[in-house]
């Protein structure tokens, strides 16, 4: 009864695999995104004034910097929680596919939604006169949380990796 249950449990694993399937949706989801703003630009790009465009721009990147945060997720994720990726003899295989443990994930994902918040906060500063000053401290208070978050991980992550070596 408990080999059952326990390979009941291992088996669950399998679960993620479709979820991690659908992130492959979101992402189409933000190219189409990414080339209707490519799209709707074009035709007025000689008349923007260039903050419009230094705006757009930095949404294309925003979008990008959020496409390759879903890539590294469903890949490590995957990997890490499911199975390996059978991907031998393929010239183009990720450098860091099979190299990122969940720890590891974390941070990156940290770090990139502390980029992501860099660029909208960017966005918010070249709109000011748009935007309630109240506003903008928030958009601050939230991103240095972003930060300190991110650093916090870090942080621990290198302690109990030093503490892992020290104790081996």
């Amino acid at each position: 009864m408990e080999k059952f249950v326990e390979n009941l449990i291992y088996s669950a694993r399998w679960i993620m695999a479709p979820i991690y399937l659908g992130l492959s949706l979101a992402l189409i989801a933000l190219a189409i995104k990414f080339f209707q703003e490519i799209i709707h630009i074009i035709p007025i790009i000689f008349s923007m004034k260039e903050v419009e465009l230094i705006l757009v721009v930095l949404s294309l990147i925003d979008i990008a910097l959020v496409g390759g945060l879903l890539v590294m997720v469903m890949f490590s994720g995957y990997e890490n929680f499911v199975s390996r990726l059978d991907l031998e003899g393929n010239d183009d295989k990720l450098s860091w596919l099979g190299k990122l443990d969940a720890g590891s994930l974390k941070n990156k994902v940290a770090a990139s939604i502390v980029a992501i918040s860099s660029i909208h906060l960017l966005k918010v500063f070249m709109n000011t006169e748009v935007i309630a000053n109240d506003k903008i401290k928030w958009y601050l208070l939230i991103h240095i949380t972003f930060v300190l978050s991110a650093f916090a991980m870090g942080y621990l992550d290198k302690i109990l990796r030093d503490d892992k070596v020290k104790s081996l």
